[in-house]
């Protein structure tokens, strides 16, 4: 009896642990991509920035992308899912710089404290940074920014003679407008009521009142009425930035023909990717290329960004999977 009892434990450990393995093997070969990657150090105005350079497997990069993170305390691979962009780029023969922000990832400073023109900076000495580097490809340089990048990378387009390309991935164009439209097509999303809506909108506007005349945090919690409410920090980095507007930037960076790819979700809910097209093809005319996809703000299939469990799994066992079909490839 005890063998036979033994044997009846045995095959569900041996199903469990087989299990195990297949997973493993899946989270192995579906993180496993082309290309070589280095940790580096780059001087930041705020201190040591720690960051990754990304190279094609094999021959020498032509040219050097220089990523530029959206919102929030972004780690320098995206805790692995910039991967297929990195992949993407070193396809086209092209290396990838990438950094933490300052306070993520063993970089120093806090992103917090930052504004647009700060961020602005950041770049400009990474690319100062590369450049400098004998083994690292600087003789073409593409700006590539997502989401908040697109109050950044103008600035550095603007101010700089040896950018050659930029790539804006789910930008907006006004920091207030932006934050409308989001507000109302998340509770459009989430079926809200009348008076739900009506709540949300006069929260909004509160705080944006208050942001207007420079209040202090206390004013900012006594204000409050939403469960959401900022921290400190976060009250004053929106304080610093909300009055963010790319066009004049954008304006100035088109002085000189350089290239520009704006890649949008048609299901993003974060920003009105309608009027940044409209803005940018007044801008750039002809310099300008639009790819449009089926996906969220991130470029992920919409299922991605509401489910996250379905987002969780992806990313883990499969990256490529999480972004609409046409994404990476259009980019490489």
């Amino acid at each position: 009896m005890q063998n036979t009892k033994r044997r009846r434990f045995m095959i569900p450990l041996i199903s469990l642990l087989t299990v195990a393995a297949l997973l493993t093997g899946v989270a192995l070969v579906g993180n496993s991509f082309r290309f070589d990657q280095r940790a580096v150090t780059i001087p930041g105005p705020e201190g040591d920035l720690a960051g990754v350079l990304t190279l094609p497997p094999e021959g020498a990069a032509r040219g050097l992308v220089v990523m530029v993170h959206g919102d929030g305390p972004v780690e320098a691979t995206q805790g692995g899912l910039y991967s297929p962009w990195f992949e993407g780029a070193a396809d086209a023969g092209f290396a990838t710089l990438s950094w933490s922000k300052p306070g993520v990832g063993g970089s120093e400073g806090d992103w917090l404290g930052q504004t647009m023109d700060d961020r602005a900076e950041e770049v400009s000495a990474a690319v100062d940074w590369a450049v400098a580097q004998d083994d690292v490809p600087t003789g073409t340089i593409v700006l590539w920014g997502a989401s908040q990048a697109g109050w950044v990378i103008p600035k550095v387009a603007r101010d700089r003679e040896d950018i050659d390309g930029v790539v804006a991935v789910g930008t907006a164009i006004n920091w207030l407008r932006q934050g409308r439209f989001n507000l109302l097509a998340e509770l459009e999303r989430d079926d809200a009521t009348t008076q739900e809506q009506e709540a949300a909108i006069e929260e909004s506007d509160r705080t944006r009142s208050l942001l207007e005349r420079g209040a202090s945090y206390e004013e900012y919690l006594s204000a409050a009425a939403g469960a959401d409410t900022m921290t400190e920090a976060r009250w004053g980095f929106v304080r610093r930035n909300f009055e963010a507007d790319a066009t004049a930037d954008l304006v100035a960076s088109a002085s000189r023909p350089v290239p520009v790819l704006l890649m949008a979700g048609t299901k993003d809910r974060n920003v009105d990717v309608a009027e940044t097209e409209e803005t940018y093809r007044s801008i750039f005319g002809s310099t300008l290329t639009v790819t449009r996809v089926d996906g969220a703000h991130s470029l992920a299939r919409p299922v991605m960004e509401d489910n996250d469990l379905a987002g969780l799994l992806t990313g883990t066992f499969w990256p490529r999977a999480l972004f609409a079909p046409g994404v990476i490839d259009g980019y490489t």
